[in-house]
């Protein structure tokens, strides 16, 4: 006969910074509200560079959300009439989140995450590397390298017009008055071991 279909899933927007990920998962929200579906949006709490309450892209764009600052918040806020939830900088997540994604996932709701492939080193950031290899749908976005304009898939932190040294923290959070995205030919971490 005819099978039930399927209704959960995850997707994944990913890239460097400057990419237009959060643009995206914007995007997807506002069509899927076109479409009134039951929609709930998150962010860390960290994150307050734009807006305490709403997703932001570097260009302006909003989109409210609750600030969140553990994953299993999240289920504060879903219930069985939600149709979609949708995570920004998911990088700043515990592994948890992954867990989480799943489980909603399974219950048959369409989970949109957004976030950080690499950290600044380029090396994998945080959740997102296993989100990538769960997910159903990933999409990967590239900038422009701001020294040639070439495609940038690497996040560039720069500390005094100078790029980090690979042993700074992880986690800082800014925008263009601390980050650039980068080609892999001008990515620069001074420091980072050899392979």
């Amino acid at each position: 006969m005819y099978q039930e279909l399927q209704k959960g899933w995850v997707e994944v927007i990913t890239g460097p910074m400057f990419a237009g990920k959060s643009e995206e998962l914007i995007r997807r929200i506002r069509t899927l509200s076109f479409a009134n579906k039951k929609i709930v949006s998150f962010k860390p709490l960290i994150d307050d560079r734009y807006d305490k309450v709403a997703i932001a892209s570097h260009d302006g764009e909003k989109i409210t959300a609750y600030p969140i600052k553990e994953a299993h918040e999240i289920y504060d806020y879903v219930d069985d009439t939600i149709d979609v939830v949708a995570i920004d900088e998911v990088q700043f997540f515990g592994d948890d989140v992954i867990r989480i994604c799943e489980d909603l996932a399974d219950k048959g709701i369409r989970v949109i995450v957004a976030g950080l492939d690499t950290d600044f080193r380029g090396e994998p950031f945080g959740p997102v590397p296993e989100l990538l290899a769960r997910a159903e749908f990933v999409t990967k976005l590239s900038a422009a390298c701001t020294i040639c304009g070439c495609a940038a898939t690497r996040t560039q932190r720069l500390i005094d017009n100078k790029p980090a040294n690979y042993n700074d923290p992880i986690i800082l959070v800014g925008a263009k008055e601390s980050y650039q995205a980068r080609c892999r030919k001008h990515h620069e971490v001074p420091g980072k071991p050899k392979e």
